[in-house]
């Protein structure tokens, strides 16, 4: 039986909780403040809502598996489920501070800060959605080439090894 991808997910996020340092609970707090200005300087809650549609038309094949009544109906459902995921963005951003201070100091966050309000850093952040965007696409054309030929290589080896594949 296949778990569903939210599940899946949902148990990476536990696991990565479990094994997280201790020190990822208790960050140093001027660079929690920063951070957080860093996360609305840099509008990630946005960013992160422009990529929920491109989530959801990754997920869609894995489920609808080419039921046109299942389509329909996932078509029908996505938009809800999109809007719900991002009445929840704040849980992420809370979380992403935390990872932010723990990664940085005060004085680093900054720094970034500052960049990202220079010229260069307002043209990263205009040009973050569709940079990550054409990277996940990318990276799955990539994932999909790796693999198909990793999985011939295995096939090649294991029948050289004498087994009836």
């Amino acid at each position: 039986m296949q778990m569903p991808l939210v599940r899946i997910a949902g148990l990476l996020v536990a696991t990565l909780l479990l094994i997280a340092p201790a020190r990822a609970q208790t960050p140093d707090p001027e660079a929690q403040a920063a951070a957080r200005e860093l996360i609305d300087t840099i509008k990630l809650g946005d960013q992160f809502k422009a990529i929920l549609p491109s989530i959801f038309q990754r997920m869609k094949p894995a489920i609808v598996q080419n039921r046109p009544e299942v389509e329909r109906d996932y078509d029908a459902i996505a938009p809800i489920l999109q809007d719900r995921m991002g009445a929840r963005i704040g849980e992420l951003l809370d979380a992403v501070v935390l990872v932010y201070a723990n990664s940085f100091t005060a004085a680093e966050l900054r720094d970034l800060i500052a960049f990202y309000h220079t010229p260069t850093g307002q043209k990263l952040l205009q040009k973050t959605p569709l940079i990550t965007q054409q990277t996940m696409i990318v990276g799955q054309k990539f994932g999909q080439s790796a693999g198909a030929d990793v999985q011939k290589q295995m096939m090649e080896e294991l029948r050289s090894k004498g087994h009836a594949l």
